[in-house]
Parts: structure tokens; sequence; C-alpha cells
């Protein structure tokens, strides 16, 4: 399982917005979602905020049943890496790489079975927003963590460098 196996591509039903900044005298305002934008299958139902430091990178893992929406406005940027793991899909090993950040303020949906793993490359501190459709670990934190990850795996497929 080396590069070989993955095409690069834009993949089945990942969503990429571009996510206007609205400026004026006071600062700025940014819309990261709103329900008749995403698909119902999509709408949050929590939402966290995490701070990465230049040069480290979050993942990759993918979820069972759990989509993200992630907002990236900055103040960096992230190079974000997708992996299409689901056989069922037309872009089932398609690869896609973007750029989203600061240079370009977006949110992404990224559906279940799509490994995900993003790299603060900005040379400050970033911060990334995310919108889950399920409530991490379940209802009252009860639950299994709906995550399978891989960087720890160094027979991993998954790899932010080829």
């Amino acid at each position: 399982m080396g590069k070989s196996m993955w095409k690069s591509g834009e993949i089945e039903g990942v969503i990429l917005k571009s996510t206007p900044i609205y400026k004026d005298a006071r600062g700025w305002l940014c819309e990261f979602f709103r329900t008749d934008d995403v698909p119902e299958e999509y709408h949050p139902v929590m939402g966290y905020i995490s701070m990465t430091e230049p040069g480290i990178s979050r993942g990759p893992h993918e979820h069972h049943d759990q989509a993200d929406l992630f907002c990236f406005l900055g103040p960096s940027d992230f190079e974000v890496w997708l992996w299409d793991n689901r056989p069922h899909s037309s872009t089932y090993q398609v690869r896609q790489i973007i750029t989203l950040g600061a240079s370009n303020p977006s949110s992404l949906i990224v559906p279940k079975g799509v490994v995900h793993a993003y790299k603060n490359v900005g040379g400050v501190q970033g911060l990334v927003y995310n919108y889950a459709n399920r409530l991490y670990k379940g209802p009252g934190r009860k639950e299994p963590v709906d995550e399978i990850r891989h960087e720890a795996d160094p027979a991993s497929p998954f790899h932010l460098k080829y």
C-alpha cells in the first residue's frame, strides 16, 4: 500500500465552500455555517475550536459515523489532506490536498469514511473550528469515541508527504 494506490482528484461527498469575511470599521464577521447551506445529514450537534502550532499536523483519522464541518479562517494556513477510504464511493482511493485558512477562508465538510489530516503550514498559530454532526463520545460522553486513528501506524497508507 504505497503512494501508487492513491489518485489525485476531488472526493465525492466532500463539500468545500468559500467562507467570505465581511470587514468594516469595527472588525470582521464570518458565517461558519447556515442550516440552509448545509445538507441536513451534516447539521452540527456540537462545536469546538482547536489551536495548532506552526509546522504541526493533526491526524490522519476517520470516523465510522461522524461527519466534520471544519472552518479554516486564519490567522494561519493549513494544508488539508483527504483520502477516500470508502470502497462503495465512486472516488475510492482518491487523495485530495487543499490549502485553506487565511489565504483561502473556507468551510469543509468531511463525510464519514474519508480519512483527514491537516498541517499548519503558516508561520503563526492557527485556529480550526469544527462542528460535528455527532456528539463526542455520545450523549453524556458514555460511548466509545467514533474515530479510527492512523497517525501512529508506520504501515499506514495515509501520509502527509510522498
